[in-house]
């Protein structure tokens, strides 16, 4: 399938930070690479499970694994990329300690020991995937996600439970009302606030709303940067709600949960898959009252998963740019 033709061209590449974390941003990022190669992608590091949360444990730095995911989803594509890539995501079977690492993590903290300096390892790993973008850490520390969850105690559906860890927030059984991070105001990298300063368009999702893409806008200085930037910004719906952190939310109760958590973010454009879509006419007013532009486009594969094309989330955001949100 290929890309339409028209819209941004490559004279005329947005520079563009994506924000997210996990499968989420890997579906963005292989959507944005057909577009431009001015592309950073900003990566939450609040990841406490599998390999992540292993090293992160041992080692005391940031958990890789989204980091690795996103620099995966921009490798070149040649033999060449295609082959480090497979390498970075590879896991190990085994009956000892190496079991279900991934490789891509082993290697990235082995740069941040070397280099002793995160966002230079990553540049490392970047250049020798041939990525088509650049790939930076949220905030300069690890995070946890603490959520406010509902529904934990059996006969009490309103009282409100701590929860605490990105793996616990996102596997709870319990409704999320709420999520903020520890520490609160982390330190954010100076390439991060540049990025952002230098960007046409932030996108902001797919991704677990309440662990990936939320806490992107719940960190202060980078919130700063987002709303003092005078780039648009692209939100995009997810395809399918997620056990736990959004059952029962409608397309546009994830907007207003947004709204809630970052009132002073300016949308300028929402991008939703009619699938995901429920009541158009509610999402429309939604998306309107934050001043933005729906755009409704069909971005999933087409068999029923909850999975994103890249080409055709590719076309959707060429529609974007092109209209100027």
């Amino acid at each position: 399938m290929p890309l339409p033709t028209g819209g941004v061209g490559a004279s005329s590449a947005p520079a563009v930070v994506a924000l997210g974390g996990g499968h989420g941003l890997s579906a963005s990022l292989s959507a944005l690479r057909h577009l431009t190669d001015r592309l950073t992608a900003v990566v939450t590091v609040a990841d406490d499970g599998g390999s992540s949360g292993r090293l992160r444990r041992e080692l005391g730095g940031l958990p890789p694994g989204d980091l690795r995911m996103a620099l995966s989803a921009l490798c070149d594509d040649s033999e060449w990329g295609r082959t480090w890539r497979d390498v970075l995501q590879h896991r190990f079977s085994s009956e000892g300690s190496l079991h279900q690492h991934a490789t891509g993590n082993l290697l990235i903290a082995t740069l941040w020991e070397l280099l002793g300096d995160e966002v230079a390892g990553l540049d490392w790993v970047g250049r020798l995937l041939g990525a088509r973008g650049r790939v930076l850490p949220m905030a300069a520390v690890p995070l946890d996600i603490e959520a406010d969850v509902l529904g934990l105690v059996p006969g009490a559906p309103d009282e409100v439970r701590a929860v605490r860890g990105q793996v616990a927030v996102a596997s709870t059984a319990g409704r999320v009302a709420g999520v903020r991070l520890v520490p609160a105001d982390p330190p954010v990298r100076p390439e991060v606030v540049e990025a952002i300063e230098q960007a046409d368009w932030v996108v902001l999702g797919p991704g677990s709303w309440f662990t990936s893409v939320l806490p992107h806008l719940m960190v202060p200085g980078l919130a700063r940067a987002l709303t003092a930037t005078s780039a648009r910004t692209c939100v995009t719906l997810n395809l399918a709600v997620q056990p736990g952190e959004t059952d029962g939310f409608s397309a546009e109760a994830h907007l207003e949960v947004l709204a809630a958590h970052a009132p002073d973010l300016v949308v300028d454009a929402v991008v939703a898959d009619p699938v995901a879509v429920a009541d158009v006419e509610a999402l429309t007013r939604v998306t309107r009252s934050l001043g933005a532009q729906l755009l409704l486009r069909t971005v999933s594969v087409g068999d029923g998963s909850p999975r994103h094309d890249a080409l055709r989330l590719a076309a959707a955001y060429r529609d974007v740019f092109a209209s100027g949100g």
